[in-house]
């Protein structure tokens, strides 16, 4: 069983940025790809960016340019760096590790002025 942690989210102003971490458990994190997902209010969650084990990376078009996202297999964490934030961002923001299918709790990410 592997349980994940998000952390990092609140409150920023447009143009602002923030940086999401998720906690992995167990010792097999860095065999594994990670993503991030995100669901706004009324919509369908959405695949945000993924990580390969290899350190490979992928970004949906809406964020491409403005997210990064990272891992550090030392500390079992996966990052996502998010900056020129938009109103169309707000979301839950969710991690996953697609083996096995787990998911965070989930992290609420809000930008108005």
């Amino acid at each position: 069983q592997v349980q994940l942690v998000e952390s990092g989210g609140g409150l920023v102003q447009p143009g602002g940025s923030l940086r999401l971490s998720c906690a992995a458990s167990g010792s097999a994190f860095r065999f594994y790809a990670m993503n991030w997902y995100r669901q706004a209010p009324g919509k369908q969650r959405e695949w945000v960016a993924g990580i390969a084990s290899s350190g490979s990376t992928n970004y949906a078009n809406s964020v491409k340019g403005r997210f990064t996202i990272s891992r550090d297999n030392a500390k079992n964490t996966v990052y996502l760096q998010m900056n020129s934030l938009k109103p169309e961002d707000t979301a839950v923001y969710y991690c996953n590790q697609a083996v096995g299918d787990y998911w965070g709790q989930g992290t609420q990410v809000t930008v108005s002025s």
